[in-house]
């Protein structure tokens, strides 16, 4: 049967896509940032998934403003990059694991939680630079990802909560698969940060830090964080966070946190990233 090992949150600012696509990460102002990854690239040869069920965020580039599903899976063969209005990242096509994924839809829709199915969509930065963070430059990615596209760019986003308990029935999804596979969940977006209006630039460390010590102390208690506390802790665009409860939904209560990485700035934004490994 499939398993899931693993847990991976990770932010997925643009700008540390474009400074490894330019050949910049050795730049003063970019070796921290990669510096705190080197052992979780580490970490992905020794652990290699066959599968990332990767929940992310699309930033306008498979969907529009006309239509924005709260929760949408990728059921599709393959998923090329996204021309974000300076052309695709130089990535590789991301491919798909289109039987694991059907089955998660199946699953997880007659476990009552609604789904937009895609059977074919384009990804942007938000899942592909932690796949970059995570592997380096690769010619192909080393494994195959199955897509959860969360909505947290129009309110009204889903709770924490929600992708707490959305966490949890992906993880009986993946684990009634009848296939020996190795899944690692990944949850991206974040940390605290603020694009616009008279508090742009905003990143509050402190907030940050008590968010991933609650990943693995309180998981269930940082999944009841209210929408306001988001807003006002983390600046507008800090609510990314509650697709890091997916993750965590999808892994046992006990687990062990093998890294952690925490750097301010990277563009206007604070990165974070933890690993966590079920116990």
């Amino acid at each position: 049967m499939a398993k899931i090992t693993a847990g991976v949150g990770c932010s997925h600012v643009p700008a540390i896509g474009i400074a490894m696509d330019l050949g910049k990460t050795h730049e003063d102002y970019w070796k921290p940032v990669f510096a705190g990854f080197e052992k979780s690239r580490q970490w992905m040869k020794e652990n290699k998934p066959d599968v990332i069920f990767l929940v992310y965020n699309d930033h306008c580039t498979a969907f529009s403003a006309e239509v924005i599903p709260t929760f949408a899976l990728g059921c599709a063969a393959e998923y090329k990059p996204a021309d974000e209005g300076w052309g695709p990242r130089p990535v590789p096509v991301v491919k798909g694991h289109q039987k694991l994924a059907s089955h998660i839809a199946q699953s997880v829709i007659l476990d009552e939680f609604d789904l937009t199915i895609m059977n074919e969509m384009e990804v942007d930065h938000g899942l592909t630079v932690p796949l970059s963070v995570m592997f380096g430059e690769v010619d192909e990615w080393p494994c195959l990802v199955v897509p959860l596209c969360v909505n947290v760019v129009q309110y009204p986003p889903p709770t924490g909560n929600r992708c707490y308990n959305l966490g949890k029935a992906v993880r009986r999804a993946i684990e009634s698969y009848d296939e020996d596979l190795n899944v690692m969940v990944f949850g991206t977006g974040g940390m605290s940060h603020q694009l616009q209006a008279e508090r742009a630039g905003l990143i509050n460390p402190e907030f940050d830090t008590r968010f991933l010590d609650n990943l693995t102390q309180d998981p269930v208690g940082g999944a009841q964080m209210p929408h306001v506390e988001y807003l006002r802790e983390a600046g507008s665009e800090g609510v990314e966070m509650v697709m890091w409860h997916v993750m965590r939904g999808a892994l046992n209560d006990e687990v062990e946190e093998i890294h952690r990485h925490y750097h301010i700035p990277a563009s206007n934004t604070a990165v974070g990233h933890i690993i966590l490994e079920n116990r």
